[in-house]
């Protein structure tokens, strides 16, 4: 069992040991684990598809919608730290450095936002 929910190296380890216990990393390419992550991504946009704005944001009140968002988010988020173990990516790191080159590429102020 993992000691902290939020330890992302102890999921990934848990994932790793889950596909090798059943023999799946022949079919863990990183090919298959990208379409994979897309196709669980399709399904969390299924839930939302014809939702208005003002329904997308109650989703989570419904306790049976909530549950598949939950799941789904859950799938995306699995298929993601397979791809990343498979491809020796630091997810995290490469998410901080994404953060970083986007405050440089979009100074506050002059993004054009809401507030730009």
């Amino acid at each position: 069992m993992i000691d902290h929910p939020r330890d992302l190296a102890a999921l990934r380890r848990r994932l790793a040991e889950f596909a090798a216990a059943r023999d799946w990393q022949p079919y863990h390419t990183p090919k298959n684990l990208a379409a994979a992550l897309s196709v669980e991504a399709a399904e969390l946009l299924e839930i939302f598809q014809w939702l208005t704005p003002e329904q997308s944001a109650r989703v989570m009140t419904d306790p049976d919608t909530a549950h598949r968002v939950r799941d789904e988010v859950a799938d995306v988020l699995a298929y993601l730290l397979q791809f990343c173990e498979v491809l020796g990516v630091d997810p995290l790191a490469a998410l901080e450095a994404k953060i970083e080159r986007n405050e440089s590429r979009f100074p506050v102020g002059e993004a054009g936002g809401p507030e730009g």
